[in-house]
């Protein structure tokens, strides 16, 4: 602080200064903030993608045990427990995994056979069929592995 004329002069910001200053700040943000929002649920779509990668590794052994994938009926759960003795009797004694896998909004992935192999799916953010965007169904078929 100096003194002039023996009044006190208080150092500070002016009401303009502030408003460039807050000006400067919200320009800023308006670059950044389209850059970070979505981020979180594009994080979630790519963790389902790497969970499915884990699921078809354990598929694929499953197969190289049994001869062929489990049916859709019978689903994940036949990593789980043999569901028909008969059908499996070269399944391990233990588990191929310890439970059904969920996906990143917590509901079980669901698996269908099909002719070429399986896929492997997660209903998304919505947590149904169908849906757009953040709410779309992720396939793991259509994951970049």
């Amino acid at each position: 602080m100096k003194f002039k004329n023996n009044h006190l002069l208080k150092a500070g910001f002016s009401l303009l200064e502030l408003l460039v200053v807050i000006l400067i700040l919200g320009i800023l943000a308006a670059f950044v903030a389209p850059n970070i929002i979505g981020t979180g649920e594009k994080a979630k779509r790519d963790l389902v993608c790497s969970q499915m990668s884990t699921v078809e590794q354990t598929l694929d052994i499953f197969k190289l045990d049994n001869g062929f994938y489990p049916d859709t009926e019978e689903g994940l759960q036949a990593l789980i427990s043999n569901p028909d003795s008969e059908k499996y009797p070269n399944y391990r004694n233990t588990p191929y995994i310890k439970k059904v896998p969920k996906d990143s909004w917590q509901n079980p992935i669901a698996y269908l056979k099909n002719d070429e192999g399986f896929e492997l799916i997660s209903f998304g953010a919505d947590r149904k069929e169908g849906g757009v965007e953040n709410g779309a169904d992720i396939f793991y078929s259509q994951c970049n592995k």
